[in-house]
């Protein structure tokens, strides 16, 4: 495959261009994506979301793998914030497709980023990729995201929306944000602990999008979650086991959450019970399944 790479220098870009051979990067600093990304031997094109990307970045292109989108977990939730997070993906992704409708005959597959946000709060349900979404703020962002991904069907690619969720691996991602906390003895269950916690290996959110890439049958939404999702509270629990830490510390209020992280603490606290049944239809074997031997890993315990 000869991929193109929006949002590389992210946590999961990066990942993902360790298994590609000379991708193609969009990037709003392409001077300095290539300085930073050397040692992927990428060639950068400067692109800003607001905007079409350039028609000649995709000469040779035959697969396009869309991460970019202004991170959720970084800030408080403003209004323009949100503005940033909508746009950032929903114009992004429209403008993304316009280059393509204007190039004619370009890539053949469009694997976009999507999130496990578009199923909402919805408690102890068992949620799979036919479920219908929910309507909160990010759940609109979501189906708006995937909505303008699959504007490029009609052009004859083939398009399939990878909806992410909590990804785990080293130096980064939402683990990074926990370990300092359960180092310290402070690691405690959020709220009741109760809410599901959709997670995944990044070695597994990057297979299940090189999964679709590769393989011509698949299309559509897919979960980009672990086969087997835990509670907050069993996830605290076996993050402490992991690291020999004790989790005794009473759980944190929702009130507090929502004191220090404003609208975000909403995130936090939804429960999503989601299982990737269509990839697991689609093909894709976990390499971590299991959430214990997924940390081990990581932490290399």
């Amino acid at each position: 495959m000869r991929v193109l790479v929006t949002g590389a220098t992210g946590f999961v870009g990066k990942r993902l261009l360790d298994r590609l051979d000379r991708p193609v990067v969009l990037s709003r600093d392409p001077v300095r994506a290539e300085k930073s990304l050397a040692r992927f031997q990428i060639k950068a094109f400067g692109w800003d979301p607001e905007k079409p990307p350039p028609a000649e970045a995709f000469d040779g292109i035959d697969t396009v793998i869309h991460l970019a989108g202004d991170p959720v977990a970084e800030g408080r939730w403003t209004e323009s914030k949100k503005e940033r997070i909508r746009e950032s993906r929903v114009a992004g992704t429209r403008n993304l497709v316009a280059t393509l409708r204007a190039i004619g005959r370009g890539p053949k597959v469009l694997v976009s980023a999507s999130a496990v946000g578009i199923y909402g709060d919805r408690g102890d349900q068992q949620l799979d990729e036919s479920s219908p979404p929910a309507s909160d703020f990010l759940a609109e962002v979501c189906q708006s995201w995937e909505h303008e991904a699959l504007e490029a069907s009609a052009l004859g690619i083939r398009v399939t929306t990878v909806r992410v969720g909590i990804v785990l691996g080293e130096k980064g991602g939402a683990l990074g944000k926990m370990l300092t906390p359960f180092y310290l003895g402070l690691g405690s269950p959020l709220g009741s602990g109760n809410q599901y916690m959709p997670w995944v290996h990044i070695d597994d959110l990057v297979g299940i999008f090189l999964h679709a890439a590769r393989y011509g049958h698949v299309k559509g939404p897919l979960n980009g979650v672990a086969p087997n999702p835990v509670t907050n509270c069993e996830f605290t629990k076996t993050l402490g086991k992991v690291i020999g830490r004790w989790t005794f510390m009473p759980s944190v209020p929702p009130l507090v959450l929502k004191t220090m992280l404003g609208e975000f603490a909403n995130v936090l606290l939804a429960s999503q019970r989601v299982y990737p049944v269509a990839t697991k239809q689609a093909g894709y074997v976990y390499q971590y399944p299991e959430l214990e031997p997924a940390l081990r890993q990581i932490l290399h315990r």
